[in-house]
């Protein structure tokens, strides 16, 4: 079975009914150690996926890629949490390739660990089938606080290079909180095929209009292990602009809105 096979599973949405557990209390940024994928006969787990889930306190954003062809796929929504169940409304989600824009919730039973906690879902329909998914988490948050602290949409982009300015054409997310930030975009070439980034890692704020993102992972291999020194600008509480300098004097700038329930 293909890594690719459980990436895919990761998109497709199910709902189910859950046990009562411990209350959960979600917020926070979990690494996820292995991954599991039955069909009530076999039993095949991963341990090379990289995948970051962040949970602010109204939203969910996870990321993740192959590290052997760095395909990778992201999705973001709400959430609510009850007793050993965390119920994701997805707003939109990519996989490489392919992109959804119809909303839709899938239910997760949560059992917490001494590392974190353990995502399951119990039964998810694939190409005529039913699988059951199992993700262990370790906590990588954070409680370091910060202004950009939520889960934020894309509504402008451009680059700036002289006296020229290019209007960049995409559909971007990025959530930070608890110390690690994410962001996740789809566009389309010139061939109009469509394309999927994602990246995430640890932030810090340096004073209140300049912030240092360190990125681990990426589909992105000129960004793995670099740092870059952003600086950010809050109009009101629910929107920001963030600009990046490069070393030749070109800039890129986002404009991002708050997401909000």
């Amino acid at each position: 079975m293909k890594l690719l096979f459980a990436i895919a599973l990761l998109t497709i949405l199910s709902c189910n009914n859950a046990e009562k557990k411990e209350t959960m209390s979600m917020p926070g940024a979990y690494n996820m150690l292995s991954q599991s994928v039955s069909d009530g006969k076999t039993d095949t787990s991963y341990t090379d996926l990289k995948q970051l889930k962040i949970y602010t306190d109204d939203y969910m954003m996870y990321a993740n890629m192959n590290p052997a062809d760095s395909v990778s796929a992201f999705g973001i929504g709400s959430y609510s949490a009850d007793t050993g169940t965390v119920i994701e409304n997805v707003v939109y989600n990519a996989s490489d390739t392919s992109e959804n824009t119809n909303p839709g919730n899938f239910t997760v039973l949560i059992e917490k660990t001494a590392k974190g906690n353990t995502q399951v879902l119990p039964e998810i329909e694939y190409q005529g089938q039913k699988w059951k998914l199992t993700e262990e988490y370790e906590s990588a948050g954070t409680s370091a606080k910060s202004p950009l602290d939520g889960a934020w949409k894309e509504i402008k982009s451009y680059t700036i290079k002289g006296k020229d300015t290019t209007i960049q054409k995409m559909t971007q997310y990025k959530t930070y909180f608890a110390g690690h930030f994410m962001f996740g975009h789809t566009y389309r070439d010139s061939a109009n095929k469509l394309h999927t980034g994602i990246g995430y890692g640890t932030f810090e704020m340096n004073g209140a209009n300049k912030v240092k993102e360190k990125v681990t992972t990426s589909t992105y291999y000129q960004i793995r292990g670099q740092s870059f020194d952003i600086d950010i600008e809050m109009n009101g509480a629910d929107e920001f602009k963030q600009t990046i300098t490069d070393t030749t004097g070109d800039r890129t700038v986002e404009v991002y809105t708050r997401m909000k329930k």
